[in-house]
């Protein structure tokens, strides 16, 4: 599973094991491979993937439309540059293709100069894969979806109303959270409903996130952390989703630094297009400023770099897991994930196994919320 770049030695390179041509630069498991033969090895994990999208038989059919967010990161980066080409290839053998993507980029940050930023990157990015179609929204637009519970977030009318600037609205609802998990658990609600709201606007039929077996691992216990274990059904498996569009995560067969070496070996190199993070191994648990969020990458990222297979089983073990058959669900107000009856809120996960003394929903402040989204809303 584990690729890395190989240690240098005082002798000469070793020859690649799988081409036994060029010298070996990177390291698969314990094989020693060239640069070509890693880049192979990622893009036919992805590839694998996509199997569900593939052209069977010679009868032409509408192509697929998928969206794929792309964050500037070196995965999403690496899964655009990836089935770009894949898309070409078809192209090449058959003259069509079976699916087509819609680059979607959501701008979590509200300062003018990143906007500017960000919009003058994503222009790259049009240029460097012109095939797709691309749109960019910001946050704030997820003030004017429907179906989300404004008043749990403590706000009347969001969609500007009161004659404020979306971005300040929303900068008050994130403002107005206890904790940095719980905002940084809310942006994350909000990207989720925003990126669904335009998959189906567009008539996408499924979202295809770069999220790598890492990124995975960390949602994994994450989310559970957070109260929404329940919702790791479609957090972190393929398929469909409550939302009426499906999950995919072609890139979850690899480790994110095997992402990050990909990125940069590319052809032309993805490097002037990504931004890669610094590490998270100088967090301190202690900060008001860190997250569950950022310690769970934290504590991957060091995973990672000796015992790979950890993370592996911790996306494996939860793959397996199935969603309860249950007919007697409502949406949560905030996140839109079902909620069996009788188990919203607080008291519902809350180790209250009489469910006389919980508070009916009439007489709750709220609407039906989630246990996770009633964590992060109430601290």
């Amino acid at each position: 599973m584990t690729a890395t770049e190989a240690s240098p030695g005082d002798g000469p390179e070793p020859l690649c094991k799988r081409c036994h041509q060029e010298s070996a630069t990177h390291s698969i498991r314990s094989e020693q491979v060239c640069k070509n033969c890693f880049s192979q090895y990622v893009s036919t994990k992805a590839v694998k993937r996509m199997e569900t999208y593939r052209v069977r038989g010679s009868t032409a059919k509408a192509c697929r439309k998928l969206l794929l967010p792309l964050s500037f990161g070196p995965s999403s980066a690496s899964l655009l540059h990836i089935l770009d080409y894949h898309i070409q290839t078809q192209y090449d053998r058959m003259n069509r293709a079976a699916y087509e993507l819609f680059v979607v980029h959501i701008d979590l940050l509200v300062d003018p100069v990143d906007r500017k930023e960000a919009s003058e990157r994503f222009e790259k990015y049009k240029s460097r894969f012109p095939r797709h179609a691309y749109s960019s929204h910001g946050l704030e637009d997820a003030l004017l979806l429907d179906g989300i519970d404004w008043k749990a977030l403590g706000i009347e009318t969001p969609t500007g109303a009161d004659g404020k600037p979306g971005t300040e609205t929303l900068q008050q609802i994130l403002g107005s959270m206890s904790s940095s998990t719980s905002r940084s658990d809310i942006a994350s609600t909000l990207l989720t409903r925003i990126l669904v709201d335009v998959a189906k606007r567009n008539d996408c039929e499924a979202i295809l996130f770069g999220d790598s077996t890492t990124r995975l691992a960390e949602r994994t216990l994450t989310e559970t952390a957070k109260g929404r274990g329940f919702s790791l059904t479609w957090q972190v498996c393929d398929g469909p989703s409550p939302y009426g569009v499906a999950f995919n995560y072609p890139l979850r067969d690899l480790l994110k630094k095997e992402m990050v070496i990909f990125s940069s070996i590319t052809a032309p190199p993805l490097t002037d297009l990504v931004i890669y993070q610094q590490s998270s191994s100088n967090l301190s648990a202690s900060s008001k400023s860190t997250t569950i969020d950022d310690l769970m990458a934290q504590y991957f990222e060091s995973v990672e770099e000796n015992y790979p297979s950890i993370v592996a089983n911790v996306v494996r073990t939860s793959s397996k897991l199935q969603p309860l058959p249950n007919n007697e669900t409502t949406a949560c107000g905030l996140c839109g994930l079902p909620v069996a009856d009788g188990t919203d809120g607080i008291y519902g996960w809350g180790g209250d196994q009489n469910s006389d003394k919980r508070p009916s929903t009439e007489d709750a402040r709220y609407g039906v919320l989630c246990y996770g989204c009633s964590r992060s809303i109430n601290g």
